[in-house]
Formats: C-alpha cells, structure tokens, sequence
C-alpha cells in the first residue's frame, strides 16, 4: 500500500477562538477514570489511622480524669495532625497531578492553518489529526485524507490491523474493525501510514468511553518499598498493641495504678512503638522524587519506576537520537569509483539517477530522520531538473522486513504494461536484490566499510522496471522476483551530543555499563561510540549473529561485547531478557511500536519524548523529554539520591522511636514516676513529621553519589543493617536518657516535674541531633551542620520555638507537667545532649572501622 502525500497547506483546520468554545461547550477530551482525593477523603482516611484514633481515646480518658487542658491540648493536636496529613497529600498530590498532566497523550493538529502539538485532552470535534506511524488516535475521527493501518485489537479483540482509506464526505462512523473504512476510534494505534483525520466525538462520548474501557490512568502503582513497608507497619501495630495491654495490665493489676492513669501510659506506648511516618515518607519522596526528575526533562509515568534507578547496572541506548543528534544529513555519495561531498557546490549529473530514485524510494512526508534527510537534499540538488516526481504516487510498495531489509516502492512507467522500481535500504540487501557478482558485492562491501568507518549511516539505492503481460497480474510476493540495477551508495551524518562522552564517563564511574543498540552497520557503530567514548572494545555483534546465537551463547557474547548492530526492533526484547536472567537490572531506550515489548519488559523503560511514538511512551516507565542520554545519566542520580535519602529517614525514624519507647515503658516497668504520656509523644511527632518528609527529602545528593555501584536491586531500607544502626543508635540515647533520669532522681532528689523537664529537653534536642548524624554517616554530626539544606536551619528554629513555648508558656508547661524552667534542669539536659552526641561520634567511629575492616575478614 502506499504512502500518500498529505496537502497540509490548504488545510487550515479550526481557529484556535473556535476551539477554546467548543472546549468549553464539551469539555476535555477525557476518558472516565478515577479522581483525585477530595479534602472529605483525606480526612476521613486520617480518622481511620490508629495514631488518630489513639489520640482521641487518650483526649476522652484526660476528659474523664478532669484534666481539662491536657484534653484540650491533645484534642487540638487532632485538627494540626489532620492539617499536616492534609498539607502532605495536597503536596504529593499536586507532583503526581503535574506528572499526568505532563505525561497525557498529546495530538498534532492543524489550527489557524499551523500545525501545532497538544495535549490529547484539549482535542475538540472539527479538530483536523495528523496522524502518523505510531500515533496513538486521540478522538473518535473520520480519515479524509491519505491511507493508514490501524491496530483497533483494544476495541475488536482483533490482533490483525484494519487498513482505513479516506473519504472527505463526512459520514456516521462505521463500527471498529471495519477495513476500507475511514472510521479511526480513540486509543486505537496508527502502525502505518500517515493521513488527515476530522474528530468527529471526545471524551465519553467515544466509542471507547461509551463501553468503559478506558483505564483508571491517574491510578499509581504501589511500588516493592511500599508494600514492605506496609508489611512491617502491620507487624509494628500488633507488637504495638500486645505491649500496650500489657502495659496497662502491669500498672493497674501489680503497679497499683488507677485504671485510667494505666491505659494513658499504654496509649502512651503504643504512640511511641507506631512508625507511622514511614508510609509518608515512601509515598512523598517518590511522588516528589518524580517530580523533580520531570524538572530535569525526564517524565516519570510509573512512579515506582524511580525505586529502580538507583539499582539500574546495564543502560541499553539507540545509538539515533539518544546517542546523537538525531538530526541527518545526506554527507556523501558514491557511484562506482566516484564520489560526492555534500560541502561541494554542485551536483554532478553522475549522481543524478541515484538521488532521483532515492526520493522515489521515499515517502513525500517522511517519519524517519533518514528519509527527511534525503527529501531536504533531493529537493535542494535537483531543483529545477527533471529528475523530482513530487506528483507521482507509488501503486505498491513493499516494506521493509527482517528477511530483506530494504523497501521497494512501484510506480506506473511509460507505458501500461511497465512499472518502474526504486528501492533503498541496508547496502548488502540491495546488492543482494540486484543480483551482482561476487566481485561487485566486495567491491560495495569495501566501499560501505570505509564510509561507516568514518561514521557515515549507508543506505544503497537501486532502480528496476517490472514489465506485465496484462493489467490482472499479481504483485509478486518477494523483492527478488524483480530485477534491480545498482546505482550506488549514500552516506548520512548524525553527530554525536557534545554531552554525551562526559555522561558516558559518568556512568562508567558509576559501575552503570552502557550497551549501543542500533541497525546501522557495525562499522558505523563502532566509529560513534569511539567518538563519544562508550567502548574501547572494537568487537560488535549484529542481529544475524544474534539470531543464531541461544540464549546461553548470547549472554557470553554480551559480557564481552558493547556494540549491537544491524539489530530488528523486535531483538531488544529478547537482549532485555537475556541480560535479566543474568542478573542485571536494565534500562532501554526506545522509540518505535516495535520496542513497546521490549521497554515494558525492561526494568527501567525510556521511551523518547520527541521522536518516539504514542505506543512506545505508554509502554514505557521514564519518557525523555529531550531525548538526550545526559538527562538519562542524570535521572540516574536522581533515583539514587531518592533511595538515600528514603534510607537515611528511615533511619532516623527508628533510631528517634527507641528513646521515645523506652522513656514511655521502663519507668512503668521499674515504678518510676511516668516520664512520657500521650500530650508529650503528640508534640515529639509534631518534630518527627517534618524532619522525615521535608528535611531529609531535600537533602541533596553525596559528592561520590555517581562514583559507587548500583545497589543490588533487592536492597532495602529496612535491611538488618540499616535497621540495626538506627537500633543502637537510638537504644545508646535512650540508655543515657534513663541513666541521666536514674541520678538525678536517686542522687540529686529531683521531683518528677524537674525531671520531666530535664529529660524530655534533652530528647527534644536529641531528636535534632539524630538528624544531624544520619544526614551522612561519613561525616560527624556538627560537619553535618553544613547549610546545603535549606529546610535544615528551619527545622533548628521549629525544635527551638517548640521548646521556647513550652517551657516558657504557663498554659504549655501545666499542661506538659513540667516545673517553672531554671538554669539546673536545663544545664542537664544540654550535658545528657553532649553524652548522646558523644555516643552518636562512638557509633559512626566503629561502624566505619567495621566497613573498612570487612573486605579483609
């Protein structure tokens, strides 16, 4: 079928005053799909959570011990936690809302007579779609000018594609399925063929909003840290609750405590078990994590995607458009011994007949950068000749395939019985289709060698004519039933982004090997990646070698081999698979449908934003907005401060609740005065929020982020190790904590509102200082001081103003049982401080002798 030429300029389309009021009268072009949490859902999704309803509990027991300020004061933290929840979704929200909106289908349209891309959902009826190969179909529309084919399986079932002809009367859309219609449905695929299309429904209103089909898009998927950390926040509430009843228990039945007094002190516990901020922080830093990410021009579709970046060991690129610039020019020619510069004046007449045929071969409004480049230099070199057939269109055309890699395009000759052939593709497939003798074959073949060498795309071009004996022969079913003549060779440039070496070196630091996946000649290969660094290995392996290699084989290959070339889109899935089963975690590139498998497949898939198609970008984890490898090294980093920082809050979220169990349950247990109850836990929450989703989200990256290995993809943040740091070092604080609280009240005689005073300062600052420590364990805590987060000064005034008011504040202090502040209580605290900074230095001194220690045992 062939592919027509598309009269864009005499179309001018709506105006774009036209669309905004249809816009407005139908509304977006949008399918049902799931919404957004209001502010009642919010709230209601708050009220569910236990710390929430433990806190009413304890206002309710403060009601009827007729504390009334305690009751007050614990039932007003209710509306702040409600607030902060609030504030947090909104914010999370808000990145996830500006994710979709970003990463929402977009159409090419004719308005004002301009071809102009938008977003899908903007798309209004009378709309005039240009649609090309890849497309995914905005609207319900009607095709009124040139041919497509038309994957409509998401409608019919039906795996087959229908082929569409246009027709400009406009009509009542047939049903899908239809083939020789010109009926296009929305979500449905263009695998070929370019045309016009006028939209005729949106939004609901199309066939596949009728029947429900569309997606739930705005839904996210819950990633591997999610769904652990769920896990263990379910096992927490259970142990939680388990100690709480026996807490109370022991205070009522053997301590002698009143029964209300006693279940305060086990709210009080189960408060201080409850690790409640670890779902936020997963869900803040990596919906704010994509976010970010977007900022740096790569848009995050699933944003469990990010948690595998860091992990990513093996980065499979095109070499086109990712590794290069993606901006072809036809470089040089050859025709015979003879060859052409394209920095020469003038086209000699014995290239003529092989560019003449090199535009037959392609089509007048071309996807592909390499047919661009040859309609800009054809239409520049012959103007003016007789050698440009812009009105002439193609009666067949076969495509191209993995059994002969180049297209054949025919058109009608001279007379009736003769048609006239142009073909062009790879160089050794067009050879083969003329038929030559071994020597000229050599010769062809030596001459692509040095072009590709000099990183040069060669495509060759032959002519043919194919005469019939009557107007009802079939088309023959292969390429090599027609005779070609070999008119010569054409050499495209594409050159490297002036970025992409240090990215490269970057990567290779970082312990990310970068595989060069493309179907040009190895040669070719090979020169691009000596020109941006990627591999000093010259070895290559094409997708023939590929294809006669099992699976076993091919990963040996691989290990020594950085080039893949002459490779069929439909190879990077079985490459992708291949190199999983190893044992790495990969990333690919890609742009076409053929590459959907293949991207969906691969732990990270990056589909590019500019030249990749609609199916490619949905099948894809990561879209590169700006098609650069550089902003794909750097989402890299982006993924792998994201896990450091969630790794260095949960962290601190462990190692800040062990002194805070500790001070709420031993003193019940060794019939000491009740240090923590339910007002004190609330406000030290009031600190610990912020500090996990704020603070620690916006720590930047470590200097030598990009110059460790990829974490090995089953790493968690709640790994023995982590979690055993965090373990000692809170367990040390809590131990200096209750030995502080032991002396002053045996040996100094110090009441109980003196040394809640005392201890409960010093677990405040304490809770700053554990901050300061897990902000780099390379590094001391007062190193750590260091201003390149600005929410950390913030954070430092909070805990201050926090503890100003309530030691200060009359109403504050009564209600937190605190004496009148004096210079003892407070000296003590700020002497428990330097012990537990003291601990803090201890630790991270024996954990780096440990880590240095390790590769020797």
């Amino acid at each position: 079928m062939p592919t027509p030429t598309l009269q864009t300029d005499t179309v001018k389309g709506l105006s774009s005053a036209a669309a905004a009021r249809r816009l407005a009268e139908d509304g977006p072009n949008l399918l049902p799909g799931s919404t957004p949490k209001t502010l009642l859902g919010i709230v209601l999704g708050v009220m569910r959570e236990p710390m929430f309803l433990m806190l009413l509990v304890a206002g309710g027991i403060y009601l009827a011990l007729g504390d009334r300020a305690e009751a007050l004061f614990l039932l007003a933290f209710v509306f702040v936690v409600i607030g902060i929840t609030l504030a947090q979704e909104r914010k999370t929200q808000r990145a996830l809302e500006s994710l979709r909106d970003l990463s929402a289908p977009r159409a090419l349209v004719i308005r004002d007579g301009q071809e102009q891309r938008i977003a899908g959902q903007s798309v209004v009826r009378d709309d005039v779609l240009v649609l090309h190969e890849g497309d995914r179909i905005p609207a319900d529309a009607q095709l009124v000018q040139g041919q497509l084919t038309v994957d409509e399986s998401l409608l019919t079932g039906e795996a087959v594609p229908v082929n569409k002809l246009p027709d400009p009367q406009m009509r009542k859309l047939a049903a899908p399925g239809g083939d020789g219609t010109p009926a296009l449905f929305a979500s449905t695929v263009v695998t070929k063929g370019v045309g016009l299309a006028v939209v005729q429904a949106t939004g609901a209103a199309t066939v596949v909003g009728r029947i429900g089909e569309a997606l739930a898009t705005t839904g996210e998927a819950t990633s591997g840290l999610q769904r652990s950390s769920r896990t263990l926040i379910r096992n927490l509430t259970v142990i939680a609750l388990l100690l709480a009843v026996s807490l109370v228990l022991i205070n009522w039945l053997w301590d002698g405590r009143p029964p209300l007094e006693s279940l305060l002190s086990g709210i009080a516990l189960a408060m201080a078990i409850l690790p409640e901020e670890i779902p936020v922080i997963l869900t803040v830093f990596l919906a704010l994590g994509a976010w970010r990410i977007a900022k740096a021009k790569v848009l995050t579709r699933r944003v469990p995607a990010v948690e595998a970046l860091g992990a990513i060991t093996v980065l499979a690129v095109d070499k086109t458009g990712t590794l290069t610039q993606n901006r072809m020019q036809v470089a040089e020619l050859a025709v015979g011994d003879a060859s052409f510069s394209a920095t020469s004046n003038e086209l000699p007449e014995t290239f003529h007949a092989l560019v003449e045929f090199a535009l037959l071969a392609t089509p007048a409004d071309p996807f592909d950068p390499m047919e661009k480049a040859i309609q800009a230099f054809g239409h520049a070199r012959l103007a003016g000749t007789e050698h440009i057939h812009d009105d002439r269109s193609p009666e067949f055309q076969y495509e191209l395939s993995p059994d002969i890699l180049a297209m054949t395009r025919v058109f009608s000759g001279a007379r009736p019985d003769t048609h006239l052939l142009a073909t062009k593709g790879a160089p050794e497939a067009v050879a083969d289709l003329c038929h030559l003798p071994e020597a000229d074959h050599q010769a062809i073949q030596h001459q692509v060698k040095a072009m590709a060498a000099r990183g040069l795309r060669v495509l060759g071009v032959a002519k043919g004519t194919w005469q019939v004996s009557s107007p009802d022969t079939p088309w023959p079913k292969n390429q090599h039933d027609f005779d070609f003549s070999f008119l010569g060779l054409a050499g495209f440039l594409d050159p490297p982004r002036p970025e992409v070496p240090a990215a490269i070196a970057e990567c290779r630091a970082a312990g990310v090997r970068v595989l060069m996946l493309t179907g040009d000649h190895p040669a070719t290969a090979r020169a691009v990646a000596q020109q941006v660094g990627l591999s000093e290995r010259a070895e290559v392996i094409t997708g023939p070698e590929i294809a006669a290699l099992d699976d076993n084989a091919l990963h040996q290959r691989l290990r020594h081999v950085d080039l893949c070339a002459r490779l069929q889109p439909e190879q990077k899935l079985r490459l992708v698979r291949v190199l999983q089963e190893a044992g790495e975690v990969v990333a690919m590139t890609g742009d076409g449908v053929n590459d959907a498998p293949a991207l969906k497949a691969a732990d990270v898939g990056i589909a590019m934003g500019e030249r990749g198609t609609d199916v490619a970008r949905e099948a894809a984890a990561l879209v590169l907005l700006d098609d650069s490898f550089a902003s794909i090294v750097g989402a890299i980093a982006q993924g792998r401060r994201i896990y450091g920082n969630i790794t260095k809050a949960t962290r601190f979220v462990f190692a800040v609740h062990m002194p805070i169990i500790a001070l709420a349950l031993l003193p019940a247990l060794l019939h000491w005065p009740i240090l923590l109850l339910p007002v004190h836990i609330v406000l030290l929450e009031l600190l610990i929020d912020p500090a996990c989703s704020i603070v620690f989200e916006a720590e930047p990256a470590a200097a030598d982020t990009m110059r460790r290995p990829p974490r090995p993809l089953s790493a968690s943040p709640f790994s023995l190790g982590n979690v055993g740091y965090a373990l000692a070092q809170g367990l040390g604080i809590a131990a200096i904590l209750l030995g502080g609280h032991a002396l002053l009240q045996h040996f100094a005689g110090w009441t109980e509102a003196d040394l809640r005073l005392s201890i409960f300062t010093a677990l405040v600052l304490a809770l700053f200082l554990l901050i300061l420590a897990n902000r780099d364990l390379a590094h001391s805590a007062l190193l750590n001081l260091r201003g390149d987060n600005p929410w950390l000064a913030r954070m430092f005034g909070g805990v201050a103003l926090v503890l100003v008011a309530v030691l200060f504040t009359p109403f504050l202090r009564e209600v937190m049982g605190f004496a009148a502040a004096s210079l003892p209580p407070l000296l003590a605290a700020l002497g428990l401080l330097l012990v537990c900074g003291l601990w803090l230095q201890t630790l991270r001194y024996a954990n780096d002798r440990r880590l240095h220690w390790a590769p020797m045992e």
